[in-house]
C-alpha cells in the first residue's frame, strides 16, 4: 500500500505551528490527527490523517497517552468494544456507533493533534479498558 508521507508532512507542520490549546481529560474520545505511520502502526485517514482515539492518561497540559479507535469489528483480545455517541455526518443529529479501542497501539501524543471532542465513555467501562490495557504494557 502506498502511503502519502509528503501530504502528512505538510499537515504535521501545520499542526506543530498551531497556537490552539486544548485541554483533554481521561475517558474522552477525540478525533486525532494520527498521521501516516510506518508498517502496521495505526494510520489516520482523510485529509487530516485523522481517526478517533480514547484519552487514557494526561501527563501535562501538552502531552497525553491515547489509544486509537477503529470502526471495524475486531472481536479479539487486542481490542475492546465501546459505543460512541457522535454527530451524524453533515448533521447535528446524534447517533450511537460501535467502535473498538486498539489496546496494543498506545501512543503519547501532543494536544496539538486533537481536532474535536466526540464523547466521554462511562467510568466503569474506562476502568475495564485500563485494566485490559495493563496486560500489554
Amino acid at each position: 500500500m502506498k502511503k502519502d508521507f509528503d501530504n502528512w508532512n505538510r499537515r504535521k507542520k501545520q499542526l506543530h505551528n498551531s497556537e490552539v490549546i486544548i485541554d483533554a481529560h481521561p475517558r474522552e474520545v477525540w478525533w486525532c490527527s494520527f498521521g501516516v505511520n510506518i508498517g502496521a502502526e495505526t494510520d489516520g485517514g482523510d485529509k487530516n490523517f485523522e481517526r478517533p482515539c480514547l484519552i487514557l492518561k494526561v501527563y501535562n497540559r501538552e502531552t497525553m497517552l491515547a489509544l486509537p479507535i477503529t470502526g471495524k469489528a475486531k472481536p479479539d483480545d487486542f481490542h475492546y468494544k465501546i459505543i460512541v455517541t457522535r454527530k451524524k455526518p453533515n448533521s447535528e443529529e446524534l447517533e450511537k456507533r460501535d467502535a473498538w479501542v486498539k489496546l496494543t497501539q498506545s501512543r503519547v501524543i501532543s494536544n496539538k493533534r486533537l481536532l474535536r471532542k466526540v464523547d466521554m465513555i462511562p467510568e466503569a467501562e474506562f476502568i475495564e479498558i485500563r485494566n485490559r490495557f495493563q496486560k500489554f504494557v
